[in-house]
């Protein structure tokens, strides 16, 4: 049925007061167990002194955003900071070179930052991969881009290569492997669009200027090359009616969601609670639950935020980057989830919508899909938990796509067919909540652990049933569908959109 179908106006807000009031319930529990376990020695790493205005201590267990806005701030601003000003003074000058000053800050940041055998080690596996694409073969790209990047995933080439990296800072592990692996994911992509160019080939110098702009450089987003080349060639720099006003809103908008961040973690020890599993097994289903989906709505509210700083930048240079990853609320299809949304478009363009083309049939699905989730757990680094979270996830975007072709089969469509449209969707968002928690639950161990991931999943299914999981189900059901009721809003207004341009 259609995203347009709209449900009766009282029944949407009972949706809403149920969810409101389950979110509340919830947080409360965690709260309170905030509260109680301020000052336990399980939690002494992990809970610091805060903010002296609120008197109480604070969340401190996320290393990056640890060293992000606290240890790093002001180096992070410097350097940001720099590379507007000199990317305005040239823009305003001499727009034509822009991309050159643009690297040659990023290789001088890259140099101060990390040293001449990092910058070194980086420019080695730029020639290699640019060597590569001279042969205008892709699946020679392919293998040569991804046996780079596990020199830096796997053991012992990854030691052996942050070996030669001298130096002791808090973020070192932190930029190597991050502007690393960004850096093999940037040259595989400039790899690919030279083999696809009909006449000649790509510079090495373009590659260069593509890799060293220093706000993707470290921690993304990947922009592909074809998007980033033809956006940094333009010469006639125009912004839109009202853009550098959004670009205003939206950077006012980031801090204060690191400020509100800040502040939540003196009251929501979300991060910290579920590295005790005895303390865990003392809250409520509904509390355990909660902490749960806190914990993958504060990896998102992370990733935006990065991302969101990110982009307000390269805004600023006149480019179109690729845009923070869609709200884990938003979410209850496997085929949208994603934390960064630079990557997830780098893999459906390369891989995933390579092989599986229309996504239509079942065995290119699944051999698009295991492509891409090996690719993934290289990227992110093989290991156990990254093996178990790869396999699930792999699983639950085939079995959305089995699942969809099994209900057109007969008699399902002739049945959804006599049904009213809305309680198609009704129907629709029921299993919708199922999938939400499965992507939530798939999620959650590699975000914090497994051992924490089985503990929900045996509260939520076992122990827990019958009460507590048709009670969260139905809950669910009502988040999903005041999301079916955003998207059908939205559609409504792209139409409206739609039209107007034709007028």
């Amino acid at each position: 049925m259609g995203v347009k179908t709209m449900l009766p106006s009282y029944e949407l807000g009972f949706y809403a007061l149920v969810v409101t009031c389950a979110v509340v319930y919830s947080g409360s529990g965690i709260f309170e167990a905030s509260r109680d376990s301020m000052n336990r020695k399980a939690f002494r790493d992990g809970i610091k002194p805060g903010w002296h205005y609120f008197g109480r201590k604070m969340d401190v267990a996320d290393f990056e955003w640890v060293m992000w806005f606290t240890s790093f701030r002001n180096v992070i601003i410097f350097a940001l900071s720099g590379h507007v000003l000199f990317g305005k003074i040239c823009s305003m000058t001499v727009p034509q070179h822009r991309a050159v000053v643009y690297m040659l800050y990023g290789v001088l940041a890259v140099l101060g930052s990390m040293g001449h055998v990092y910058l070194m080690i980086i420019l080695s596996h730029c020639f290699v991969l640019y060597s590569v694409a001279l042969a205008k073969q892709k699946w020679l790209c392919y293998v040569a881009g991804l046996c780079c990047l596990a020199s830096f995933k796997v053991e012992p080439f990854s030691s052996w290569q942050s070996g030669f990296v001298t130096g002791a800072f808090d973020l070192q592990d932190v930029l190597f492997y991050g502007g690393s692996g960004f850096t093999i994911m940037r040259c595989m992509s400039f790899a690919l669009e030279s083999s696809e160019r009909k006449e000649g080939i790509y510079s090495i110098f373009d590659l260069l200027k593509y890799n060293f702009y220093l706000p993707f450089f470290f921690f993304g987003p990947v922009m592909t090359f074809d998007q980033f080349h033809a956006q940094v060639s333009t010469r006639e720099l125009r912004r839109k009616d009202d853009e550098m006003r959004n670009i205003r809103v939206h950077a006012l908008l980031h801090v204060g969601a690191i400020i509100a961040v800040d502040i939540f973690f003196h009251f929501f020890y979300i991060l910290t609670l579920p590295s005790d599993l005895k303390f865990m097994n003392r809250l409520s289903d509904w509390s355990l639950a909660g902490l749960a989906y806190s914990n993958l709505v504060y990896d998102w509210v992370k990733a935006a935020v990065m991302f969101g700083i990110i982009n307000t930048i390269a805004r600023l240079d006149h480019l179109d980057p690729p845009q923070p990853p869609k709200c884990i609320t938003m979410l209850y299809v496997f085929a949208e989830t994603h934390f960064d949304r630079g990557i997830n478009d780098w893999l459906c363009k390369y891989v995933y919508d390579h092989i599986g083309e229309n996504h239509d049939n079942i065995m290119k699905e699944l051999m698009a899909t295991i492509a891409t989730f090996a690719i993934t757990t290289l990227w992110l680094g093989p290991c156990e938990i990254v093996y178990i979270w790869s396999v699930f996830n792999c699983f639950g975007l085939n079995f959305e796509l089995w699942v969809q072709k099994f209900f057109q089969q007969e008699p399902f469509a002739k049945l959804e067919a006599k049904m009213s449209a809305a309680m198609s969707r009704r129907i629709r968002a029921a299993f919708g909540a199922v999938n939400f928690w499965a992507i939530v639950l798939y999620n959650i161990l590699a975000l914090n652990s497994l051992e924490f991931a089985l503990l929900v999943t045996r509260r939520l299914l076992l122990t827990g049933f019958p009460v507590s999981t048709l009670s969260i189900w139905f809950i669910t059901y009502c988040g999903v569908q005041l999301i079916k009721e955003r998207e059908r809003i939205l559609a409504i207004e792209e139409e409206k959109c739609d039209k107007a341009k034709v007028e």
